[in-house]
């Protein structure tokens, strides 16, 4: 496109060849996705900014470390680990949370408006992995935060190769200094003009970003989901049945035992309970019980969790933990127990589902 076919554009004598008016009309089309797409992300930081500003206050329980903390057990790439590295150094955290917040702010005005409106969908492009990979798997009815991040995923796409080429302070610019027509970083950033590239190379790069984002969106629901090539299936982490991961049970000296624990699947709208746990032999027996009621006693130093928001914790009903809660549990010794022999610890929840743990340490271990 010549600087000639620019300006006469931002004054809004459009030439009569095809391609620009269908340029025009695919502009004004996507009206609706530009500024839906950016209502979401606007709407996601003004939430902790403006509306609910206890989401961004660390003394809150609405503090959004809960949130993220729901995410880590079944966070894609290795990026569980990245969540507890950041959970457990807060000033990481807490700058995460915030600029995170204040890109989302940022990215959702700029797409409203539209401003620099392909850098803004293709920031939205990578806020709508990131969350995919993290919160994906979640969804207790159906997969609600894969659906979210997937249809953004190809909103800021879509809009990445369109531009905002109609009603959008690109196009203000554009009006007030024609030269920006001819500025590389205008028009791959901007949204007023088509991108600098021929007919084919535009094709080309639209079927890559579609092979992209099928590949992304599809695959990630088959690994969630199923019902691509296999059959539908709850997916490799549960977001509708706890589970818990115990780990480093040990039988110590003077009969009590002390384990790791890890609730690693479930929905985060409800806590898990343990309301018994057993020592059993190698032959099944129970050979030491802690009931609802002494798991209730538990005293909170026997309670150490891994971190400072979701958490393992004793209640009326038992231990009871939300999504993503670590901690190491010391049971105190039963009176008249003959625990030597031990090879099993035993939870069971309030749903009658049983959770083992095999002793690695000795009897006599400290």
């Amino acid at each position: 496109m010549t600087a000639l076919t620019a300006e006469r554009m931002t004054k809004g004598a459009y030439p009569a060849s095809l391609g620009a008016q269908d340029w025009r009309t695919a502009a004004i089309a996507m009206l609706s996705v530009r500024v839906i797409q950016g209502f979401i992300y606007w709407g996601g930081g003004s939430r902790r900014f403006i509306y609910a500003p206890a989401k961004l206050d660390p003394t809150r329980h609405q503090w959004m470390a809960n949130k993220f903390q729901t995410a880590m057990p079944g966070a894609l790439f290795g990026l569980d680990h990245v969540i507890a590295y950041m959970l457990q150094h807060f000033w990481l955290l807490y700058a995460g949370v915030i600029i995170f917040s204040a890109i989302e702010l940022i990215i959702g005005i700029a797409l409203m408006v539209g401003l620099m409106t392909r850098a803004a969908a293709l920031i939205s492009i990578g806020l709508s992995i990131a969350l995919m990979l993290m919160f994906g798997w979640q969804g207790a009815t159906c997969i609600d935060e894969w659906t979210m991040a997937a249809c953004n995923l190809a909103m800021g796409a879509t809009l990445m190769l369109g531009g905002s080429g109609a009603y959008s302070l690109d196009n203000v610019l554009l009006r007030r200094n024609p030269a920006l027509a001819e500025r590389p970083w205008f028009r791959w950033g901007g949204g007023s003009l088509p991108l600098p590239m021929t007919e084919s190379g535009f094709r080309k790069l639209g079927l890559a970003v579609l092979a992209f984002v099928l590949i992304f969106d599809i695959g990630t629901y088959s690994y969630y989901r199923g019902s691509v090539v296999t059959p539908f299936h709850g997916g490799p982490v549960s977001p509708t049945k706890h589970h818990l991961t115990l780990s480093k049970v040990a039988l110590l000296s003077d009969g009590s035992v002390r384990f790791h624990v890890y609730l690693d699947a479930g929905t985060p709208e409800a806590p898990a309970h343990v309301m018994k746990a057993e020592l059993l032999g190698a032959d099944g027996k129970t050979l030491a019980i802690w009931n609802t009621e002494a798991l209730t006693k538990l005293p909170a130093s026997a309670i150490a969790n891994d971190f400072a928001y979701n958490k393992f914790k004793a209640s009326d009903y038992g231990l009871v933990a939300t999504m993503g809660a670590m901690a190491t549990v010391t049971l105190p010794p039963v009176a008249n127990a003959q625990p030597k022999g031990a090879t099993t610890l035993r939870l069971t929840d309030v749903s009658g589902h049983h959770f083992i743990g095999r002793l690695t340490v000795a009897a006599g271990a400290s």
